[in-house]
């Protein structure tokens, strides 16, 4: 084992409140797979050398292990020891990410098909997740997901066309440069660096409707998951997107851990 990921496992974990030792555990081993201090096939210790490591008992750490199996990141061979899985869980949407990035898997292709960048004044929907009053001018991007020569997705994001304040700086517009290939949250990350968030999304299931039946090669009545996201940028609302997901999408993940 590389001594970054022993450095990284070696240290004492403690529970949070309300939340059992043995999600801490998980918590540890599952951030050094995801952070490729573990990385995909290598051997990950045994229960009592993680035990004896993060000083919390061998019976705890092989519950956390359990976990980790259930969840796909590590895989057990009999009589030999615990691996971490070659191929990894697809990170969904419990992170604050670009869509392109959520919907995009291993080994396929993922395109950014814009379909317009208007500067428009905000609907009652659209105004209070990016911080202005209904009627101020916002910008919208819109654009269709495309995998492998399929639309998967439809998405609209939105951001204040208003003077903003970033950090310690005076309000300036916002200046985000439209490659054709990204979305707006990629090409914001790219300027501002990641958003920090928080970020909320809510799910829920719609018919596509009409207009954008057309976009996605759908039928108007056919179901689509829709994604709205909504991200805080120094407390204050910043970011809002919706994204209406095909079935040919295929499966989105929420990770999850085990609280009780």
């Amino acid at each position: 084992m590389h001594q970054d990921a022993a450095r990284f496992l070696s240290q004492p974990v403690a529970a949070q409140p309300g939340s059992p030792l043995r999600v801490a555990v998980y918590s540890r081993i599952a951030e050094a797979i995801r952070n490729g201090l573990l990385t995909p096939g290598s051997m990950i210790p045994t229960e009592t050398e993680l035990g004896a490591d993060m000083k919390v008992s061998r019976t705890v750490v092989r519950e956390a292990l359990m976990l980790l199996e259930e969840d796909g990141l590590i895989r057990a061979r009999r009589g030999v020891g615990r691996f971490v899985s070659d191929t990894l869980p697809r990170i969904g949407i419990e992170r604050i990410r670009p869509f392109e990035e959520v919907l995009g898997t291993a080994g396929q292709q993922l395109e950014v098909k814009r379909v317009q960048v208007v500067r428009q004044p905000a609907s009652e929907f659209a105004a209070p997740g990016v911080g202005v009053e209904p009627g101020t001018d916002c910008w919208l991007w819109e654009s269709v997901l495309i995998r492998d020569g399929e639309a998967i997705a439809h998405l609209q994001e939105n951001i204040s066309a208003q003077p903003v304040s970033l950090g310690t700086g005076p309000a300036a517009p916002l200046d985000i440069e439209d490659d054709g290939g990204s979305t707006l949250l990629a090409s914001l990350n790219k300027q501002l660096g990641r958003l920090p968030g928080p970020g909320e999304c809510q799910i829920s299931l719609s018919q596509v409707g009409p207009s954008r039946a057309k976009l996605l090669d759908l039928r108007p009545s056919d179901p689509v998951l829709v994604l709205t996201q909504y991200v805080r940028y120094g407390n204050r609302p910043f970011y809002l997107a919706k994204c209406l997901v095909a079935a040919r999408a295929g499966h989105l993940s929420v990770m999850q851990s085990l609280q009780s």
